[in-house]
């Protein structure tokens, strides 16, 4: 990208709260936008209160932005925030089905204050049958069947990350970003709309796809019979855990190669892809016991020397100093 800030110059307004209108507030704030997010007078988002796994979502999600509160309930906030949307290009937010329109702040009202207007309504759904609902990340994880293919059978989980909200958040930005496009042609804003739910579905697509090919429904991951024959975390000696993928027969030539495993490379049981995926109940537990008598380090350096994809299991506290992220 030659200019690292495209956004510069574009005034962004963020009525949100919590993560998916939080999070496109700051993409559209790393692109280069002046991005002023409008807490609650007197006591300001209550995502800077949340506890446990939460606490770190306001700093998370808010950086890069200007902040001031408003009460929206009394005319004075109404004004003042009205005043605000007069100069602004954008306004995104994510509160609950007709909180905007009941403070005087929705679509209707704001295209009359600025028709240039690009107005970003982040919802838990699109229109339908349950746009009125609420809905949360977790909530639509589990109704799209998100957290039914993530968790073993019987047990649906929901994935590690707010992932439902930040795909959202992404989405939204793209709508922004084709509306501002129409608007340099037009000279029209409009109103543009994300939600999680049909993220969600978005997520779920190929499941989907492979469903209506095969007629077969798809196991949880955790169940599934995979693409690759090798594609699995594996323990080395001492305490150790790498995921090791091969997942083409050049690959698996270079693997076999590198461990000194030609029994297995002379095995015609094992000669294709589509093979070693159906021989995977006795030839994971088998690279398992190879795996045993090499540390994490040594697995790793095999792997890289031969071009083989691997990845320690890791924390989101060793990030702090991974070396790529801080060269």
């Amino acid at each position: 990208m030659s200019n690292p800030q495209p956004l510069k110059g574009l005034k962004v307004l963020e009525f949100s709260h919590t993560i998916m209108g939080p999070c496109a507030g700051l993409v559209l704030a790393d692109l280069g936008a002046d991005v002023v997010k409008v807490e609650p007078a007197p006591a300001g988002d209550h995502t800077r209160r949340l506890p446990g796994f939460a606490a770190g979502f306001f700093a998370a999600f808010n950086r890069n932005k200007r902040s001031l509160a408003l009460d929206l309930k009394s005319p004075e906030g109404r004004a003042a925030a009205h005043r605000l949307v007069a100069q602004a290009d954008v306004v995104l937010e994510n509160y609950g089905p007709g909180t905007m329109e009941r403070l005087g702040c929705g679509w209707e009202d704001l295209k009359a204050v600025n028709p240039r207007l690009v107005y970003l309504a982040l919802k838990g759904f699109l229109a339908g049958p349950y746009e009125h609902r609420p809905a949360l990340d977790e909530v639509v994880q589990f109704q799209s069947g998100l957290a039914y293919m993530t968790g073993p059978p019987g047990r649906p989980l929901r994935a590690g990350a707010s992932i439902i909200d930040i795909l959202g958040a992404v989405f939204g930005v793209v709508a922004v970003q084709a509306a501002l496009r129409e608007r340099d042609q037009t000279g029209q804003g409009q109103r543009v709309s994300g939600a999680l739910f049909e993220s969600a579905v978005f997520l779920m697509g190929s499941h989907m796809a492979g469903l209506a090919a095969t007629g077969e429904p798809p196991p949880p991951m955790p169940a599934r019979r995979g693409a690759w024959g090798i594609y699995d975390a594996f323990p080395t000696a001492g305490d150790g855990q790498l995921f090791v993928g091969v997942t083409s027969d050049q690959q698996w030539l270079r693997f076999t190669e590198a461990f000194g495993l030609t029994d297995f490379a002379a095995d015609a049981r094992l000669a294709t892809n589509a093979q070693r995926s159906g021989e995977r109940s006795w030839l994971i537990p088998a690279l398992q016991e190879v795996f045993l008598h090499y540390s994490q380090e040594e697995v790793a350096r095999r792997c890289e020397a031969a071009g083989i994809s691997w990845a320690p299991v890791g924390k989101p506290a060793d990030l702090f100093e991974d070396p790529h992220l801080l060269a």
